[in-house]
């Protein structure tokens, strides 16, 4: 009996293992509509909550990293997608490659920014302050889907299934910007100030091939 149980466990810890290394191209959920389980802030924690089904980000500067079992948290190639809303004069970023911080803006990784009427005139789509995107696609106050593609040194980023900005990663980079590359990591969500408000609910990743 007790060797029975023993290799119930073993079989259940593998199918979940399994489930969580999951095969490239499958996608995976990383924000459950409930609860803010599987992810991470330091300071100013108050700018995230959930509410019906969706992240609302409404606060001071805040960066929420993902730090669940899917992959890890550490991705190299990978698609992610969230949909997403803005309220006016609002402002927000998801973050590629990065790693968690207690406070500050990322220094790891790159933002792909969240914005349509905020005074900043790099607008959603840009990889923010490297290619930069002045116009805009999607009005605020609507859902819209925001997809990321990482795909060796190469980053496109697509709306509603547009491809709007692709950027591809030089093979030498300056001092100044060697965290700001194309290497490995988490994915985050910036809290940009305290007059946005923007949501994201639908946050789906995908692993793929090396």
């Amino acid at each position: 009996m007790k060797t029975t149980i023993t290799l119930s466990i073993a079989c259940l810890l593998a199918c979940s293992g399994f489930m969580y290394s999951q095969a490239p191209g499958e996608w995976m959920s990383l924000f459950d509509g409930k609860t803010l389980n599987g992810w991470k802030v330091g300071k100013n924690a108050d700018t995230f909550s959930v509410q019906d089904g969706a992240i609302v980000v409404a606060g001071p500067t805040a960066h929420l990293f993902y730090e669940g079992p899917v992959g890890n948290h550490s991705f190299k190639n990978f698609e992610w997608k969230a949909q997403v809303k803005t309220m006016p004069g609002s402002n927000s970023g998801m973050f590629i490659h990065t790693a968690f911080q207690e406070g500050g803006w990322p220094a790891q990784g790159y933002e792909i920014q969240v914005n349509q009427s905020h005074t900043d005139w790099r607008k959603t789509g840009s990889v923010y302050g490297v290619q930069d995107v002045k116009e805009t696609f999607v009005k605020d106050d609507e859902w819209y889907t925001e997809d990321i593609t990482v795909q060796g040194k190469q980053v496109t980023v697509k709306i509603n299934d547009k491809v709007i900005n692709t950027y591809t990663e030089p093979d030498s980079l300056t001092n100044s910007t060697i965290k700001r590359r194309l290497s490995r990591g988490t994915v985050a969500l910036q809290g940009h100030d305290p007059k946005s408000k923007v949501l994201y609910k639908d946050i789906m990743i995908r692993i793929l091939p090396d």
